[in-house]
């Protein structure tokens, strides 16, 4: 069921809920709900129940009645904002209740069986206008209290009453009388009004919602040679960001945040220096984690060897392989903002979200529904079709319109191309890896291993560049741009770090001259050379102290004692000498082997060594004991009572009246635990204290309310009611009053647990 569901579109979503909200009802009593028994909703209904069949969900029984799976009818808590049906809030009721509510109904006698009587119950409440009747002559304040909870959702609480219900108003009391209002007699909260009631009161003129035609997308012309070029440019553009990015990566791992991912900071690095934006740069990385080209390596996200083996295939290989990633995210990448607004890191492990899936999924199917030839004339109407297409589909909070990030992904992706499916899209869509990869070879050129060099110290690579040329450039000069033409510019910055990677500059420009497409430039040769000339003419050379003194003679034993050899001491002068050992350890070597050198400061005087004396500045408090007393006065109390005889009957007694029987310890500072959820969760709540695993073990149990401190991935922190909690380790499922939604809280990240 878990996999049918988000796959059902918006109208097959509605009929559903409209069977789960009623437990049989005949096909035309169904119509009738939904407002499809005219024109074409009511061909719109036979097809979804078609559908619907298809996948075994719903079917027609021997009586005419429609019924449904189970499964399908426990995925609406409150089908259509409708309690139980009569029959069930009634099962715990006996005969003679069901008999004094059928007499304040004026029902004639019905046998003393409980199932005839709720039979008869059932069927006066069923019908539209006795309900109607009934409630027209109802006291004012029932009658309003009726028509109120008629249209509100139901209310459920999970806290179990001991001893009779709480008192009710007058007005409850007399709809309670005729079964118009269920009290539940084993938990609290408000009496609860059957789905029979609640539809009879909402009158004929009120539908359940049903959708059956998608929202309109206005399309225009375009044909496949249009469709293939805009693609293949997005998709060279995406695969030269990938290579830039991952290629900074590869040479600068990028720090995780403690809280775990990429943070802002990060990530404005590498766009910097990939030439990108943000959105790329997390997709990029998203894709390339799935595709195990990075990895997390202690505290900084690193390549992996499959990053090498990936970086020398061709371009469109490459992309082949980071759309299959994207296409199996569990996870919208281009997600920055929470539900707060506050930034999230990439790479940060969010739980699974298999509606990111259904909704990538749904997009290309959306616009591959666009008639042959044409494309959305604003891609933005693909994300409303897309809505009624996966309606369970999960949207990111930053969106202005409807899976806007989402199609902004499929864009730069080449996937999406002027608003229709391009060739990429239609292989991801079959799900086919061979086509995909020969339609990624069809849109991309092969990689380029030549540039063009201008005598402005510029080069200029057209499509992407191969991983040599890519490399070699990086070393050489800084680059400027990329997408489908790359620019690198020369400076003497960018020559000098090559000469300091250790390269000669003949070695430079017969590397260059190697991949030009014309010979060099004489400008670039000539700041080439003259970088050259002025490279290492000043030389710098780490030292823990130096050893100087007036006799040459001197210095050059010390450099050639084999003793002092430990301190690794060069000589750059006759009388200088660099130690790598600091001065201190310099000095106790200097004079264990014989020698008398004496210690400068920083300003050149000699620096005289006396014996330091260390004191407190101020004196320690002493420190506190439970109850406020401070340790000395403890110590005092002692010596003061040292004199006093010791009562040793009391003491014997003291010993003998103390239990004797120890929990047995356990894992937890000693203490045991009291259920198996109770020890699941310290497994995982570390930032939990003992109380707050118990309490915490006791509201998932007992389904109580609860109110937790969390850290989210982002860093920050919120304070959240949470209710209806499932436990799925190491993940808490819960509805979450502050959002007014379902969410999924990692246990590890909730730091404090209060009663809700």
């Amino acid at each position: 069921m878990a996999l049918v569901l988000p796959r059902l579109t918006l109208p097959c979503l509605q009929v559903a809920q409209a069977l789960a909200a009623l437990t049989a009802v005949s096909r035309d009593a169904l119509a009738g709900l939904l407002d499809a028994t005219h024109g074409e909703r009511v061909r719109a209904l036979a097809a979804v129940l078609e559908e619907l069949a298809d996948r075994a969900l719903v079917w027609p029984d021997g009586n005419g009645l429609l019924r449904m799976a189970a499964p399908l009818r426990s995925a609406w808590n409150s089908p259509l904002g409708l309690d139980a049906p009569l029959v069930h809030l009634l099962a715990g009721s006996n005969s003679d209740e069901l008999g004094r509510m059928l007499a304040k109904l004026d029902v004639k006698p019905v046998p003393t069986r409980k199932e005839q009587r709720l039979a008869a119950l059932v069927d006066h409440h069923r019908d539209p206008a006795r309900v109607a009747a009934l409630v027209a002559k109802a006291p004012a304040a029932a009658r309003k209290l009726l028509e109120r909870r008629a249209h509100d959702a139901p209310e459920r609480s999970g806290f179990i009453m001991f001893g009779s219900p709480a008192d009710s108003t007058p007005g409850e009391q007399w709809a309670v009388e005729r079964g118009l209002l269920i009290r539940d007699r084993h938990r609290y909260g408000p009496a609860r009004m059957p789905a029979e009631v609640a539809l009879a009161l909402r009158g004929r003129d009120w539908h359940a919602p049903f959708t059956p035609a998608p929202p309109d997308v206005h399309s225009v012309p375009a044909t496949v040679p249009e469709i293939e070029r805009e693609a293949a440019a997005a998709s060279m553009a995406f695969a030269a960001h990938a290579a830039s990015v991952l290629g900074v990566c590869a040479a600068a791992p990028p720090a995780r945040l403690k809280a775990g991912g990429i943070g802002a900071r990060e990530l404005a690095r590498i766009g910097k220096a990939a030439q990108c934006d943000e959105i790329p740069v997390r997709l990029v990385l998203e894709a390339a984690s799935a595709a195990g080209l990075l990895a997390r390596d202690g505290d900084r996200v690193a390549a992996t060897a499959s990053y090498d083996a990936w970086a020398e295939q061709a371009p469109a290989d490459r992309l082949a392989v980071l759309l299959r990633a994207w296409w199996a995210l569990p996870l919208t990448p281009g997600g920055s903002r929470d539900e707060d607004g506050k930034a999230l890191p990439a790479l940060a492990g969010a739980p699974p979200c298999a509606g990111c899936v259904q909704a990538r999924h749904g997009l290309l199917t959306a616009a591959s529904r666009l008639p042959a030839g044409e494309g959305a004339a604003n891609p933005a109407d693909l994300g409303a079709l897309l809505g009624w297409l996966r309606p369970l589909a999960d949207e990111l909070p930053q969106d202005a319109t409807p899976f806007a990030t989402l199609i902004r992904e499929a864009e730069l992706l080449g996937a999406l191309a002027l608003g229709a499916v391009s060739p990429i899209g239609a292989a991801l869509l079959a799900d086919d890896t061979e086509a995909l990869t020969e339609a990624c070879r069809l849109l991309l050129p092969a990689a380029s291993g030549t540039a063009r060099f201008g005598s402005d110290l510029t080069a200029v690579v057209t499509g992407t560049p191969s991983a040599h040329l890519l490399a070699l450039l990086d070393s050489v000069a800084h680059r400027e741009s990329a997408g489908t033409a790359s620019v690198w510019r020369f400076s003497p910055g960018s020559v000098r770090r090559a000469l300091d990677a250790g390269l000669t500059p003949d070695a430079i420009e017969a590397d260059l001259a190697a991949v030009a497409v014309e010979p060099l430039p004489q400008p670039l040769s000539y700041l080439i050379h003259d970088t050259a000339r002025s490279h290492g003419r000043v030389r710098v050379v780490s030292a823990a102290c130096v050893i100087h003194g007036q006799e040459p003679a001197l210095l050059a034993e010390l450099a050639a004692h084999r003793k002092l050899t430990p301190l690794g001491l060069r000589q750059l002068a006759p009388t200088v000498l660099i130690s790598r050992t600091p001065p201190d350890k310099t000095l106790a070597a200097l004079r264990a082997a014989g020698y008398a050198p004496v210690a400068e400061t920083p300003d050149g005087t000699v620096r005289i060594e006396r014996a330091q004396r260390h004191r407190a500045a101020n004196p320690l408090p002493s420190p506190r004991l439970p109850g406020g007393r401070s340790r000395a006065q403890r110590t005092d109390a002692r010596t003061a009572n040292a004199g006093k005889p010791v009562d040793l009957h009391a003491l014997a007694t003291r010993l003998r009246d103390a239990p004797q029987d120890v929990a047995e310890p356990d894992p937890y500072d000693g203490r045991p635990y009291d259920s198996d959820t109770e020890e699941i969760i310290a497994g995982y709540a570390r930032n939990l204290t003992f109380t707050d695993v118990r309490q915490l073990a006791h509201a998932v149990n007992d389904g109580q309310v609860i109110t937790i401190e969390y850290v989210a991935t982002s860093g920050n922190t919120t304070v959240r009611t949470l209710s209806r909690l499932e436990l799925d380790a190491p993940y808490l499922h819960a509805w979450c009053h502050l959002r007014d939604d379902e969410r999924v809280f990692t246990l590890s990240r909730i730091h404090g647990v209060m009663p809700g």
